[in-house]
């Protein structure tokens, strides 16, 4: 399924969302893909959609919910990158 939460995170002069797949980065980059979300939108474990995307991805099957409950999902799911993996990625340039 594919979630997206509340946007409430601001930057660049809007507030942004994260989509994210509870089940696989297959079905996360194909809905992107189908909704023309940018590549450069992803960020290993998500999609940052600013808020103006919202109903439209919405529409499109997002299902939204909570920023917590979009987390718990993504950890169950086996598919979150925490934030030391992240900071690990960065420091071997692996991003």
């Amino acid at each position: 399924m594919i979630l997206i939460d509340t946007p409430l995170w601001p930057k660049h002069g809007t507030v942004w969302a994260h989509l994210v797949s509870d089940s696989s980065i297959d079905e996360l980059h194909a809905f992107a893909r189908r909704a023309e979300l940018p590549p450069r939108a992803f960020d290993l474990d998500h999609y940052d959609v600013p808020v103006e995307r919202y109903d439209d991805l919405v529409a499109a099957g997002a299902l939204p919910v909570e920023p917590r409950e979009l987390v718990v999902r993504l950890a169950r799911s086996g598919l979150r990158v925490t934030p030391r993996e992240r900071r690990a990625r960065r420091r071997d340039g692996s991003l």
